[in-house]
């Protein structure tokens, strides 16, 4: 088989079905819309959700909670991630961007204790747990909240 003797295979493609171009084609004058009616029209069908009059899925679903638009996420930091830096590194949001251990750090990042501490660290970060706070310090290391 050469290059020249390649051939897309049977049915793969099919041309173009171009409507309103003479009633031999099958698809003239009203371009396969029939006579008249909405769907017939420029424009015409109904809106997304819309059941024919019949009240609409979406509204008979109760509505439960709301979603807080001034909600804050925090990129979350736990032990496992601060034993990779070396002993008396500083930790800060930039140094965990570079090193690729998070990818973007929202809207602060959060130490959480998960895991166990072998090393001491001056960590900086927005929101620190409790446990993590007092996990750090007494490793003798320090933290800072920035």
């Amino acid at each position: 088989m050469k290059l020249h003797e390649l051939k897309p295979s049977e049915g793969s493609r099919q041309v173009r079905n171009r409507v309103g171009r003479g009633t031999s084609s099958g698809n003239g004058k009203t371009s396969g819309r029939g006579q008249k009616g909405q769907n017939s029209r420029s424009g015409g069908g109904v809106r997304l959700g819309f059941e024919g009059g019949q009240t609409p899925l979406f509204r008979l679903l109760p509505k439960r909670g709301f979603t807080n638009v001034n909600r804050k996420e925090y990129a979350i930091v736990n032990f496992d991630i601060l034993n990779r830096f070396e002993d008396g590194a500083e930790v800060n949001p930039a140094a965990l961007v570079e090193a690729g251990y998070i990818k973007n750090e929202k809207a602060g990042i959060k130490v959480l204790a998960n895991g166990s501490l072998e090393k001491k660290l001056t960590v900086k970060a927005a929101k620190f747990s409790k446990a993590a706070q007092e996990a750090i310090e007494a490793r003798g290391g320090s933290i800072e909240v920035i």
